[in-house]
């Protein structure tokens, strides 16, 4: 009985432990120490992981050349697996031992935030004792290192249940402080120790560093949160801003939730004295770091002391110089766009934005622009109806064009919300991607820009069995015919109103094409592709000659004429300080009647969800051309890699999709087929 306590008594993890060869008595007695004074202080497996370790076990790697580093495989002779035991692999010659780390260890693996915990075979973890109290001899428990508190755990799905409750905790990788015994080469990233002593990753996106909490992924437990998944979101949003300070400069923009102040540093870095920045956030820390993030860019903090210096901080009086000057306010955001006029605004909070929209209307310059960052998938997608319904005032289901629905729902919002203030908007972008939904308008001041803004707001009504849409038409009168019959060939309500959304357009096709010349003008190839298939969206056309840099100064813009400044021209208040009259602004800006045949066309097809059943349907990009061929509009959607966006209608859509569809043979066909042919 006193062994089977001892047995229950043992810890379930045991922390990593070097496993020494000596043949002398003072070698053994020295490891037998360190495994008795490592059993006392190993945990359970709810305790709190122990950070203090001084080594990295040699199983956590980022790349595959760090494995085979840990063994001269160029060298002669036989050599043995730096990550099992002689008797479960026996000393091999070095292209066998290749194919084993890749085959074995690099493919069985744990990940976290980069690193891959390989499974292990060294004997760091030992069999439990049986019942008669004996050990089997030479057998090992497979098992992976964790990589924040170095604790091994058998089981891949309890490492990955243990790595979760690190996340919950606010625990990451980087507040473990050992390091591997080889350097692993990072250029974007790297470790170092804060001035109060807490350590912080220091992250380059973009030609601007900023440093990172060690919890920075988790907004619960850290007001420092940083995504990494939203670099494309702040690609798009620096190129609108890029666009609008060639109209005028210099540009009061407004960073309303600053975090990290990454946004706002890249502003002030890329476009020097075209912008004035202002970098908000209502946390002290966070406005703490972003002073911190501008001392490290060599960036002025205005209206305050500087902040301490970063460890990179020190250098030459030319790299102490500041580039730029941002000020940094903690302060809400609803309060400073209320009290502070601005040219450009971009709300990014943790969740939805329509707290804020009405104050980001209240005092945004004529003609500025308001960016929109919506991080609520859940509820603009469909899995949180209830949510969307008290959000957004739009009624939502799930269909096939989720993401376009969901930015409509959006630029609805916003265009109440400007309406309100007697404003108008002009729709310049608006993108649905996994982790958030941006919209970037224009503002148009004046009631008459309101109410065209407002009419634009309409119900959809859509088909539940084939997917078919429509827009309500404008007015009181209610007419709920469909293209489609499902409601004449089957039982039952077969049609749902949702909304209200947006019947605009969601694209400028000139605003997108200066953005492009921004991207490349600035080197984000990251985001050129994703701009190109936007401006092709806007156009509604499959093959588009894109052009590169500035060939006109005076462009148009989906119906708005906007004059961009020449080389060497400034724009902005003259020499008395006073910003330009009512009449000036009115001559940059005349609004055209847009072309009916142009209208963009809503919504899109896709071609997977409404395949022919026992047919083959042919390639996308030759499906495209054969709409083209049948007089219809037709281009790719970045909402989805299938969609199709066309003016054609559904049963439209179908007859082309039937007429070079080919049917599918059976097996049994094919046997008679055959069997005919040889006889």
């Amino acid at each position: 009985m006193a062994e089977l306590k001892e047995a229950e008594a043992a810890p379930r993890y045991q922390e990593d432990a070097e496993i020494t060869r000596g043949d002398g008595a003072a070698a053994a007695g020295a490891q037998a120490a360190t495994r008795s004074a490592e059993d006392q202080a190993a945990d359970d497996h709810d305790a709190k992981p122990s950070t203090t370790t001084s080594e990295r076990h040699v199983s956590i790697q980022t790349q595959l050349d760090g494995l085979e580093v840990l063994v001269d495989l160029n060298g002669a002779g036989r050599k043995s697996c730096p990550l099992c035991p002689e008797e479960k692999f026996k000393a091999c010659y070095s292209h066998k031992l290749r194919r084993h780390l890749q085959n074995l260890h690099w493919k069985v693996y744990a990940e976290f935030e980069g690193q891959r915990m390989c499974i292990c075979h060294l004997p760091c973890r030992n069999l439990k004792p049986g019942l008669t109290g004996d050990q089997a001899s030479g057998r090992h428990v497979a098992h992976y290192h964790c990589v924040v508190c170095s604790v091994t755990i058998a089981r891949k799905t309890d490492m990955i249940s243990h790595l979760k409750r690190h996340v919950n905790k606010g625990e990451t990788e980087a507040s473990y402080s050992g390091c591997s015994d080889l350097p692993v080469e990072e250029p974007d990233l790297c470790v170092s120790a804060a001035p109060s002593g807490q350590a912080f990753e220091i992250m380059k996106e973009l030609g601007t560093n900023v440093q990172l909490l060690p919890n920075h992924t988790t907004p619960q437990k850290s007001d420092t949160y940083f995504n990494r998944k939203m670099k494309a979101n702040r690609q798009l949003v620096f190129c609108a801003l890029a666009v609008l300070a060639e109209e005028r400069n210099p540009l009061e923009c407004l960073d309303a939730f600053g975090a990290t102040g990454i946004m706002g540093l890249q502003w002030a870095k890329h476009l020097r004295q075209a912008v004035k920045v202002t970098v908000t956030d209502i946390s002290d820390i966070c406005v703490k770091m972003i002073k911190e993030n501008c001392e490290l860019n060599h960036i002025r903090v205005e209206g305050g002391a500087r902040g301490p210096r970063g460890p990179e901080g020190g250098g030459s009086e030319e790299e102490g110089t500041p580039i730029a000057t941002v000020e940094v306010v903690k302060m809400d955001a609803n309060v400073i766009m209320h009290l502070r006029p601005f040219d450009y605004i971009h709300l990014d909070p943790f969740g939805t934005a329509v707290n804020y929209l009405d104050a980001a209307f209240r005092n945004v310059r004529n003609l500025g622009i308001v960016s929109v960052t919506s991080t609520d998938t859940g509820s603009l997608y469909a899995k949180a109806p209830n949510v969307t319904l008290r959000h957004y005032s739009s009624h939502i289901v799930r269909t096939e064009y989720y993401k376009e629905l969901a930015a409509r729902i959006v630029v609805a919002t916003v265009a109440r919300a400007a309406a309100r203030c007697n404003k108008g908007i002009e729709v310049l972008l608006a993108v649905a991607l996994e982790h958030f939904v941006l919209v970037v308008v224009r503002v148009l001041r004046g009631p008459t820009q309101a109410d065209e803004s407002a009419r634009k707001l309409r119900k959809l009504v859509h088909c539940q069995w084939c997917e078919e849409r429509v827009f309500l038409k404008l007015g009181n009168m209610v007419d709920e015919t469909l293209p489609c019959n499902c409601h004449g060939s089957l039982p039952g309500k077969t049609a749902v109103y949702l909304g209200p959304l947006w019947a605009g357009p969601l694209f400028n096709t000139g605003f997108l094409r200066r953005m492009l010349s921004a991207a490349v003008q600035h080197s984000m190839d990251d985001i050129q592709p994703l701009v190109k298939t936007l401006i092709c969206e806007s156009d509604c056309t499959s093959l588009k000659s894109l052009m590169h840099g500035p060939s006109a100064f005076n462009q148009v813009e989906c119906g708005v004429v906007i004059k961009t400044l020449h080389s060497g021209e400034e724009s902005g208040p003259d020499q008395s300080g006073k910003r330009k009259s009512g009449e000036e602004s009115g001559n940059l800006v005349k609004r055209l009647k847009s072309d009916a045949s142009l209208e963009h066309p809503p919504f899109y097809y896709s071609i997977h969800r409404h395949s022919i059943r026992g047919m083959n349907m042919p390639k996308l990009n030759k499906f495209l051309l054969y709409l083209m061929e049948a007089g219809f509009r037709v281009s790719r959607t970045h909402f989805d890699p299938t969609g199709i966006r066309t003016d054609a209608k559904l049963e439209q859509f179908k007859s082309v999709l039937t007429k070079y569809s080919v049917p599918t043979y059976t097996s049994a066909t094919q046997t008679s087929l055959s069997s005919e042919k040889s006889t």
